[in-house]
C-alpha cells in the first residue's frame, strides 16, 4: 500500500512539475537548447485537446505513439533530433511485429507533432522529410444489396425486446445510410436532430462540423424509437444494459451488435460498422453520385481518402460490361 501511494505520490509530483514548465515560458521565446521532446509532447497534447477539440481517442492515440519515440530515445531535446532517429525507430517498431500501416500511425502522429512545434516558432526538423511507407491499395469491403436488406432487417426477426429491438435497426439503417462513424453514432444527442429537416449535425474527425441526412425509412424508424423512450437521457443511442441503462451505448456494444446481426443474416464474411460506411459510399458511386458530394457526406478532408470507392466503382462496371460477352 505504501509503494502505491509512493508511486502516485511521485506520478502527481511528475504531471504537477511538467505542468509548471509548460506554463513558465512562452513557446516562442523559451531558450530552445533546454526543451525537452516530453515537455513539448506536453503542449502538443494539450493543444490537441483544447484549440483543436480533438477526439479523446484521437488524443490518447497520438500521445501514446509519441511518447514511444520519446521513451525509445530517451527524451532527448528537440534541437537534437534527426531524420534517422526517426528511420531507426521506425525499425525497432517493424521488429515488434507492427504492420507498415500501423507504423504509418506512429510518423503521421509525428509529423503532426513537429508542425504544432514550427507553427509555434520551435525550430526542429522538417515534417515533410518523415516519409510513410508505400503499402498496398487497401481492399474496400462492402455488402451487396442482398446481405444489406438482410442485415438491416434482422433485429426484426431475431430481437424479441420492443425497444431493444428498435434501438438496434435505428442503428444500422443509420449506420448504413448516413455512412457515419461509430465514434459520430455514439455521441449523437437528442439536441443534434433536426427532424423537420430529416438531418442532424455531428461533430466529427478533426472536431469538423457537418451536416447528415436521414432516409425516409431512417426518419421514420427514429421517430418510432424516440417515443417508445420514456426518459429524459440526451444520447439518442443508449445503453439498455441493467448497470449502464440510460448512458451512450459504447463503441465495442456497437461494433458486437453489427457482428451480431450480420451472423444471423447469413453473412458469410467479416461485417463491421465501418463495413456499413463503404457500403454506403460503394452504392452512392454506383447510382452515379459525384466523388466530391460523397467525400463531404463521409466527412473526408482529404479527397484521396474518398478516391478508392471509385475503384470500387470501374470493378462494377468491369462486371456490368461482361455482360456483353454472356
Amino acid at each position: 500500500m505504501n509503494n502505491y501511494f509512493s508511486w502516485a505520490k511521485s506520478w502527481n509530483w511528475l504531471e504537477q512539475r511538467k505542468k509548471n514548465q509548460l506554463s513558465s515560458f512562452s513557446l516562442a521565446q523559451k531558450n530552445q537548447n533546454s526543451l525537452k521532446m516530453s515537455v513539448l509532447l506536453w503542449a502538443f497534447v494539450d493543444y490537441l485537446q483544447h484549440t483543436k477539440n480533438s477526439s479523446p481517442r484521437t488524443v490518447s492515440n497520438y500521445k501514446l505513439w509519441i511518447q514511444r519515440l520519446v521513451d525509445y530515445l530517451g527524451d532527448p531535446l528537440i534541437s537534437g533530433l534527426r531524420p534517422m532517429n526517426i528511420q531507426n525507430f521506425r525499425m525497432e517498431l517493424a521488429k515488434t511485429g507492427l504492420d507498415k500501416k500501423t507504423i504509418n500511425y506512429h510518423i503521421i502522429a509525428m509529423r503532426s507533432f513537429l508542425k504544432f512545434l514550427l507553427k509555434n516558432e520551435i525550430d526542429c526538423i522538417s515534417p515533410e522529410k518523415l516519409e510513410l511507407a508505400k503499402i498496398p491499395q487497401r481492399e474496400v469491403s462492402y455488402l451487396q444489396e442482398n446481405e444489406i436488406e438482410a442485415i438491416l432487417n434482422a433485429p426484426l426477426f431475431y430481437e424479441k425486446n420492443p425497444l431493444k429491438q428498435a434501438r438496434d435497426q435505428l442503428i444500422l439503417q443509420v449506420l448504413y445510410g448516413t455512412g457515419l462513424r461509430v465514434s459520430e453514432l455514439t455521441s449523437l444527442m437528442r439536441e443534434n436532430l433536426i427532424l423537420g429537416e430529416k438531418q442532424f449535425s455531428i461533430r466529427g474527425k478533426w472536431s469538423k462540423v457537418r451536416s447528415v441526412f436521414f432516409t425516409s425509412t431512417a426518419l421514420q424508424y427514429l421517430e418510432e424509437y424516440l417515443m417508445m423512450r420514456t426518459d429524459t437521457y440526451d444520447p439518442v443511442f443508449i445503453s439498455l444494459s441493467r448497470n449502464s441503462y440510460g448512458q451512450k451505448i459504447s463503441r465495442n456494444s456497437i461494433e458486437e451488435l453489427v457482428r451480431k446481426y450480420a451472423k444471423l443474416a447469413g453473412i458469410d464474411k467479416k461485417v463491421t460498422p465501418h463495413t456499413l460506411r463503404h457500403s454506403f459510399a460503394t452504392m452512392l458511386i454506383k447510382k452515379g453520385a459525384d466523388i466530391r458530394s460523397v467525400q463531404t457526406l463521409l466527412g473526408h478532408s482529404s479527397i484521396q481518402t474518398t478516391q478508392i470507392y471509385t475503384h470500387v466503382d470501374d470493378r462494377f462496371l468491369r462486371e456490368v460490361h461482361d455482360l456483353l460477352d454472356e
